[in-house]
């Protein structure tokens, strides 16, 4: 690779390496798993990038490497370890929960809204892998439905699908606990 293309290649990561680490981490909820699949998603990146033809952006691409390695990490039995949303981080020590926008001023009310958010994100680890991807594209990378379709290398349809399932799985699960 030229000096330019690594140039560029280091700005990619600079750019992503946060954002690949915490979407490893939401999906696999391990700090250590997370750091190693998404150094992977970078080396693989660096390997494959003459095969990114432009067809679709490059966060998409860059995803689906990632997801992907992410799917099959789990799939093979390791990672299932489920955490509660609000764990801390053990780089930053800082919990998702902290990361929150501003929180609220009662600390009732903040203790209700940890409390709820901590039982939505333990129903979002058992969801299906591929209905968790889905959400997790969603919510917390905001990605649109084609992008969600493209990482997951599936129909626009099927995303819709994976997002009822897990709303409607979701929604159950809350209204019993």
């Amino acid at each position: 690779m030229a000096y330019r293309d690594e140039a560029a290649f280091d700005l990619l990561v600079a750019r992503y390496q946060e954002r690949a680490y915490r979407l490893a981490w939401s999906i696999l909820r391990n700090a250590e798993d997370a750091r190693d699949l998404s150094q992977e998603a970078f080396i693989r990146l660096y390997q494959s990038a003459s095969s990114f033809a432009g067809r679709a952006k490059f966060s998409t691409w860059f995803y689906r490497i990632l997801v992907n390695l992410c799917l099959d990490h789990r799939r093979k039995g390791r990672g299932w370890r489920l955490w509660l949303r609000d764990e801390p981080d053990p780089d930053s020590g800082e919990s998702l929960l902290d990361r929150q926008p501003a929180p609220f001023a009662d600390p009732v009310d903040a203790l209700g809204r940890e409390r709820t958010l901590t039982k939505v994100w333990a129903a979002v680890d058992r969801l299906a892998p591929q209905q968790r991807a889905a959400v997790i594209l969603q919510v917390q990378e905001e990605l649109t439905t084609p992008e969600i379709a493209a990482v997951l290398k599936c129909s626009e349809a099927t995303v819709r699908v994976h997002l009822h399932r897990a709303l409607r799985t979701l929604k159950k699960t809350m209204e019993t606990s």
